[in-house]
């Protein structure tokens, strides 16, 4: 009679199988037991599950703790087995289930995954890393009014290159930790196409600073596109590293995003206006072929203000 044995988490996550034909299994802590739990709660010798010709039976070796059914305190000892019962030992958990027990549907990969396994792809991965650190470069360029050569470029946009993949770096770490698939390379990839993004958010709200006022209704609109980057970068960090909830995973994107954005308005809020002689002042300096529409030059500036006048003029004497 076979019988499968899960080592599962509080939040009921698998940690281990142990599939077993044989009549009676030990568990504890000891080395002679066919499933050693670490747990210092647990005795060497916990309990026995054994087949008694026709059902299986929980058996406390007469435990310290004891064994009790589910997270509720009725005591499991003697306990008849059915498949998919979870048994409390000490801080640890067990599932047991039977060869015949139903499993769900398999799930058949998505264009979605397809398109998140790309971005691991070696060459993808680094031509999104050789963007992120040529545009860092360029930035840090545009941003010094002193004259640098490459090494002074190279510097900065290789160390914040690195300093950015420290965050896929710590969500693969903690994935791993908590017994999930790390996929780093895949949290690397992603990562850096949302900060590719940033980039190009970043370029389109100073091309419409720079062709419309302050008052224009899209600049409002613009300030949501990095939150709603972020909260994707998130949503996608925890759907890759982590088996969640659709509820869950949406929670914790939310709690991150705000985290994000809401520490640094205040860290802004907290920051006292220093006063400066030399003013700093916002522009967006771009060469007039960002414009949406074309310029004229002064003649035909001048010449088109002085119909106004005229047209001006007209009128009042016709009211004259």
């Amino acid at each position: 009679m076979e019988i499968i044995i899960e080592e599962i988490s509080r939040g009921h996550k698998l940690l281990g199988r142990h599939k077993f034909n044989k009549t009676s299994v030990n568990i504890g802590r000891g080395y002679h037991s066919d499933i050693i739990l670490s747990d210092p709660h647990v005795c060497a010798e916990h309990i026995s599950i054994d087949y008694d010709g026709e059902n299986w039976r929980i058996i406390d070796q007469d435990s310290i703790n004891g064994c009790f059914l589910g997270e509720g305190k009725k005591p499991a000892h003697g306990h008849i087995v059915h498949s998919g019962d979870v048994i409390s030992i000490g801080k640890s958990q067990i599932r047991i289930v039977f060869p015949y027990h139903p499993v769900v549907d398999s799930i058949t990969l998505s264009p979605f995954e397809n398109l998140l396994n790309l971005t691991k792809q070696p060459a993808v991965l680094i031509i999104n890393i050789f963007i992120f650190a040529l545009l860092t470069g360029w930035i840090f360029f545009l941003n010094n009014p002193k004259e640098v050569n490459f090494t002074q470029l190279f510097v900065p946009a290789v160390g914040l290159t690195l300093m950015f993949a420290i965050w896929p770096l710590a969500v693969s770490l903690v994935s791993h930790l908590t017994k999930h698939d790390a996929r780093i390379f895949t949290q690397l990839g992603i990562c850096f196409v949302f900060y590719n993004l940033t980039w190009v958010i970043d370029f389109i709200e100073a091309l419409v600073n720079f062709n419309t006022s302050s008052q224009f209704p899209l600049t409002g609109l613009l300030v949501l596109l990095p939150i709603s980057i972020a909260f994707c970068l998130f949503w996608l960090n925890c759907h890759i590293g982590f088996h969640m909830s659709k509820l869950r995973r949406v929670v914790v994107a939310g709690c991150l995003t705000t985290l994000l954005f809401g520490g640094t308005f205040l860290i802004q809020l907290s920051k006292k206006p220093d006063f400066s002689v030399r003013p700093q002042f916002n522009s967006t300096l771009l060469t007039p072929t960002f414009m949406f529409a074309p310029s004229s030059n002064v003649d035909k500036f001048i010449e088109n203000s002085n119909d106004i006048f005229q047209q001006v003029n007209k009128k009042k004497n016709e009211k004259n």
